[in-house]
């Protein structure tokens, strides 16, 4: 960014223009060491393997690396695995990158990735595991320091994509260390392109540029992320300069923050898909209950009519434009086009109240029902909002809705068990196509396999499961898409969740910093550009 149509209007007074130019070098030479970063949502734990949640990825992007790393696009690109290659159906070689050091200046090997990958195993009570992406993982083999040899359990094709989840952490600084220990940053030893200086759950989390990286070096020196889940308070911070850049962007304050000359708005096409769990799994569900709140002697849920009377009463459209301002795009699948297991001509059903009534009708429930719909209220871009006008939607068809919304730290561990009959939550598929979200809350529950581990629905479908562990064996990518594709049309047909919408992921940034952006929900301080350009 240039300075001279900035200061322009004050060329004409010497003095003025003096001050000006100070302040503005002054800022940048600032900006240049710190850079503050407010996030809407807790990080939970500076633990890379701990739980597989975006909030604590994003800050493990900037202290660990993966052998394979995802572009801003998705695609895969080298990380601590310069190359890899598959031997035959059941190996896999990688040749790692050399040269590189662990922050505390120990060499990178291929020991360490041995024990990575066996550690993410190893975490006990877990609010979320990493294991669908390692249990098809055998054996791993470090064949000499730069060389690493995986086999997996059958023939396993997205190994690739679901390595590029699992952070690489020190075995030195890692072994027999705890959660605990990560947070503290005693074992928060990565190679990444900045080091953990202070973890504050619910505050900030303090980053330091790692001067021995061996990629690209950050412009920012300290990277500050601030725990802002007020939406009011993130712009506020914004706008008087507290912090340089906010993720998750309030809709409602896009048009405000992108007339603001000071400030840039980026906006993409997001991968997080925001969709509905059912309770179909128990035949008494326990938050479903007839209009006298006394509990119904089956669960109306395991009907396939209530779950699509239930969606058909949604209108989609309207929450994209009246509750999310434009920034979703209404979905009745799992992904966005463009990625593996996206179904061309399967869109969200068109909003139908007559349609819902008489579906639930032929369901014995006429009358209607009561139910308590659980999500969050500062996870997600217009979350609380979101809940309110599902509930009001669904009266339209005579049942009677409880929003019961709360923060993400009691919603989640409560959710993930299974507690709540109906409740709206959020996935990015880490590995970028439709086996992330249908091995983690669509196949049937499997803790030996990796399967199911968000299934809070408890569904449970023997065809679906049989599809995708083909998928997940077949080598061919054209005979896999549409293995995935037959999974994703099951799973929509009987109404298995009920999908919303892929929400926009909307960033922020004060000038000079430049930034492009992300379609997975990331804010990556070791991408922003902060020196002017001429």
């Amino acid at each position: 960014m240039s300075l001279v149509p900035v200061l322009a209007p004050v060329l004409a007074r010497p003095r003025a223009a003096l001050v000006a130019i100070t302040l503005a070098l002054a800022a940048l030479t600032a900006a240049a060491q710190t850079v503050a970063i407010g996030v809407g949502a807790d990080v939970t734990s500076a633990d890379p393997h701990y739980h597989l949640y975006s909030p604590n990825q994003n800050i493990a992007d900037h202290v660990f690396d993966r052998l394979i790393e995802r572009a801003d696009n998705l695609r895969m690109v080298p990380g601590l695995a310069l190359s890899w290659r598959a031997i035959d159906e059941l190996n896999w070689e990688f040749k790692l990158r050399p040269n590189v050091l662990f922050h505390d200046g120990t060499p990178f090997t291929a020991e360490d990735v041995v024990f990575s990958i066996e550690r993410v195993g190893q975490i006990k009570d877990s609010p979320g595991p990493f294991t669908p992406y390692t249990k098809e993982i055998a054996a791993v083999q470090a064949v000499d320091p730069l060389t690493l040899r995986i086999r997996t359990t059958h023939p396993h094709p997205l190994l690739p994509n679901d390595l590029s989840v699992i952070s690489i952490v020190s075995k030195k600084a890692a072994s027999g260390a705890t959660s605990a220990d990560f947070n503290s940053g005693k074992a928060a030893i990565g190679t990444g392109p900045y080091k953990l200086a202070r973890f504050t759950r619910g505050d900030r989390v303090e980053l330091v540029r790692n001067e021995a990286y061996w990629g690209r070096k950050p412009s920012a020196e300290k990277l500050v992320f601030k725990v802002l889940t007020n939406d009011a308070a993130r712009v506020a911070a914004l706008l008087s300069g507290d912090v340089q850049a906010i993720d998750a962007v309030p809709v409602t304050d896009v048009k405000k923050l992108a007339a603001n000359p000071d400030i840039t708005v980026l906006q993409r096409a997001g991968t997080r898909l925001m969709y509905l769990y059912l309770d179909v799994g128990r035949e008494v569900t326990p938050f479903v209950t007839d209009k006298d709140g006394k509990p119904l002697p089956h669960n109306p849920l395991k009907d396939l009519r209530v779950r699509q009377a239930l969606s058909r009463a949604i209108d989609r459209e309207l929450i994209r434009t009246q509750v999310m301002e434009g920034a979703s795009r209404p979905s009745g699948q799992l992904m966005i086009s463009g990625l593996p297991g996206y179904v061309a001509g399967l869109e969200a059903p068109a909003a139908d109240i007559p349609g819902a009534k008489k579906l639930l009708a032929e369901a014995g429930y006429a009358q209607g029902f009561a139910l308590t719909l659980h999500g969050t209220n500062n996870r997600y871009v217009q979350d609380d909002q979101i809940l309110q006008a599902l509930a009001q939607m669904w009266s339209r068809i005579g049942l009677s809705v409880k929003v019961e919304a709360q923060p993400a730290a009691v919603f989640f561990p409560r959710n993930n068990r299974g507690d709540y009959s109906v409740s709206m939550s959020g996935w990015v598929p880490d590995s970028a196509d439709a086996s992330s979200p249908l091995r983690a809350f669509l196949a049937t529950r499997n803790k030996d396999k990796g399967m199911g581990t968000f299934n809070a629905g408890q569904y449970s479908n023997a065809k679906l499961d049989q599809l995708l562990e083909r998928a997940l064996t077949t080598i061919d990518d054209s005979q896999r898409d549409k293995l995935l594709q037959q999974a994703v049309e099951l799973a929509m047909a009987d109404v298995a969740v009920i999908p919303l919408h892929h929400q926009a992921n909307i960033t922020a940034v004060r000038k000079p910093i430049r930034y492009g952006g992300r379609t997975d929900e990331r804010i990556y301080g070791f991408d922003f550009v902060l020196q002017p350009q001429p």
